[in-house]
């Protein structure tokens, strides 16, 4: 029996058929407006009775409230795939906007609701809340009132969700536009080309030194050229926020990605310090790797370079089986959920020129499909990001019959599944090596995650928090900007590099989205979270997937602190778990350290 060849190129075309021009996603965005306006209405019309009288038309509000909130993510869920998969798409563009003005009337009213819910005294509220139908709703509606109590008036908030449009939104998206015409030149085979930013960044796992220090030179210069004008985009996006945070009492940059994760500062800072104190084996890795690559110090673009000189490639059909093989060991649901994944072509993998960087998992709920964006060039780190972005979509999956408004996970946890299945794969690639050599590449790549994760995430937190500081104090300079940057990867890194990428913050676009603020420690935070299931999940063998499901399906209904404490029986608050998590990691590069003495 021959076996599926799995496509590399996704199917939009079942979600809405003929891209930016299809006519049925134009009839979809008026049906999401009419929506989104009939919830505005109804919000705006609602005066609440302040006794248990209000359930019956809570319950009318958060049925249409779903119906709009399903309908925009998945219309925004589209688009972003269609921006992704060719960054000229004019019209995708224009579409983009559209969203962003449709999320900012949403947002209004969803700021209107929330406002609607500090009217209802607490002690009505516990009774409203502790009963059906809106006691599994019952944690959401308590959070977004209790943040409702911390903002400013209505009418103030709703100001400030138009006023983001233009000048918060907006600069996100000229972001996105300035990097869709970046080109990075480079020879190759005696002929010069122009490579996008996503094809040049996977030139950094290239086994040749000599390709890699090429194309990071001309990587500085393509983003040299564009810094001054990224630093005011930046400059902009932190000034906005600054100010919404003043006129709010927020004086802690923190508080706001902090309450959107839903853990305690003091969960960040155990997290941090015992990261930091265990950051010498890290270095130790480095310097190993600087010795077996020849080198005296690495820089900064050999932190992705593959062990030894391996030209391994590993083709998309045999990553894909791969990570359905090791998959099925886990557990079944998780098997038959990849399977389906590949055969309905959830997933744009093809090396392409034209397409954005990086990868993403996104979400139809009205469908209740998701996709995945990459760029596979045949890599062991290839596989692994396919594993990472397929973990996301099956948490999605896993949440498919809780309430929409229990969905909206933090993205902290929902670093969790995405890393929970690397490690599956990662884990498979080193027990099934075939010889030492094998085994240290496959190791290697790894320990590369780990170091970015332990690393390069702390550069991007130290660099980001020292950032909005200087920020307050006025517009920071390009210039001063690199220096922020070039401190918090010497201090990240324990000074283990020869040459760093102060440049870092204009290439890389999570400094940039204004979905959330801070897009770094989640990562590192779901990282370690998720290795600490992963210890579980071993312990307990096959029938663990049931348990993990369990807890995925609480993710967005809990604080972290609780759900480590309900499902593993752990205090994330305290340095055991942290260290014990870190452990694992470390014991990678114990062996790795020993194997190449």
């Amino acid at each position: 029996m021959k076996a599926t060849i799995y496509s590399e190129v996704w199917n939009l075309d079942v979600i809405f058929p003929g891209g930016s021009d299809s006519p049925e996603l134009e009839k979809f965005l008026l049906e999401t407006e009419e929506n989104i306006r009939c919830f505005e209405a109804k919000v705006n019309s609602w005066e609440p009775q302040n006794s248990l009288k209000d359930t019956h038309y809570l319950m009318e509000l958060l049925g249409d409230y779903e119906q709009a909130s399903k309908k925009l993510t998945q219309a925004g869920a589209y688009i972003g795939c269609l921006l992704a998969q060719n960054t000229k798409d004019k019209k995708a563009y224009s579409l983009d906007a559209k969203i962003t003005s449709l999320n900012a009337v949403f947002n209004t009213a969803l700021g209107s609701l929330d406002h609607h819910l500090t009217l209802i005294d607490d002690d009505v509220w516990l009774q409203l809340t502790a009963a059906e139908p809106l006691k599994d709703l019952s944690f959401v509606l308590t959070e977004n009132r209790e943040k409702a109590k911390e903002k400013l008036s209505k009418e103030e908030e709703a100001l400030i969700s138009t006023l983001e449009v233009d000048g918060y939104h907006s600069w996100g998206q000229l972001y996105d536009l300035i990097v869709s015409k970046i080109k990075i030149p480079f020879v190759e085979d005696g002929e010069k080309i122009q490579l996008s930013v996503g094809q040049a960044f996977n030139k950094f796992s290239n086994p040749d030194r000599v390709v890699r220090a090429a194309v990071f030179k001309n990587w500085e210069q393509a983003w040299s050229n564009h810094a001054d004008l990224l630093a005011k985009a930046l400059n902009h996006l932190a000034g906005f926020r600054l100010n919404v945070y003043e006129k709010r009492g927020w004086e802690d940059v923190l508080k706001e990605p902090l309450r959107i994760n839903r853990m305690e500062k003091v969960t960040l800072e155990t997290m941090w310090s015992v990261i930091s104190e265990n950051k010498q084996k890290l270095v130790e890795y480095l310097e190993r790797k600087a010795k077996l690559l020849g080198v005296k110090k690495l820089s900064w673009f050999d932190l992705d370079a593959p062990y030894g000189k391996t030209t391994t490639q590993v083709s998309f059909q045999e990553g894909a089986s791969f990570i359905e093989q090791n998959f099925a060991l886990f557990g079944e649901k998780l098997a038959e959920f990849t399977n389906h994944a590949f055969e309905e072509r959830w997933v744009e993998a093809e090396d392409r020129p034209g397409k954005a960087p990086g990868g993403f998992c996104t979400y139809f709920p009205v469908k209740e499909q998701s996709r995945i964006f990459m760029t596979y060039s045949g890599t062991p780190s290839n596989v692994s990001t396919l594993a990472h972005e397929l973990g996301h979509a099956f948490h999605s999956y896993a949440m498919r019959d809780v309430p929409f408004l229990n969905c909206h996970y933090a993205m902290n946890v929902a670093e969790t599944a995405s890393t929970f299945a690397e490690m599956i794969v990662a884990d498979a690639a080193v027990k099934n090596a075939k010889n030492i050599e094998e085994k240290l590449v496959l190791l290697d790549d790894k320990i590369q995650r780990t170091v970015a994760l332990l690393m390069n995430i702390h550069a991007r937190f130290l660099f980001e928090t020292r950032f909005y500081e200087e920020r307050k104090g006025g517009t920071v300079s390009t210039n001063q900007i690199n220096e922020l940057m070039l401190a918090a990867q010497k201090e990240a890194y324990g000074e283990a590099l020869e040459q760093y990428h102060p440049l870092f913050w204009a290439s890389k676009l999570h400094f940039f989205i204004t979905d959330v603020p801070f897009y770094n420690f989640p990562y590192t935070f779901g990282y370690l979270f998720s290795l600490g299931i992963y210890a579980r999940a071993i312990e307990e063998g096959k029938g663990y997937e049931e348990k993990y499901m369990a807890l995925l399906r609480d993710t967005a209904s809990m604080q972290v602190e609780d759900l480590a404490w309900k499902h593993l029986q752990v205090d994330l608050t305290q340095k055991d778990f942290w260290e014990k998590a870190v452990g694992i990691c470390v014991a990678d590069i114990g062996e790795f350290l020993e194997l190449t003495k």
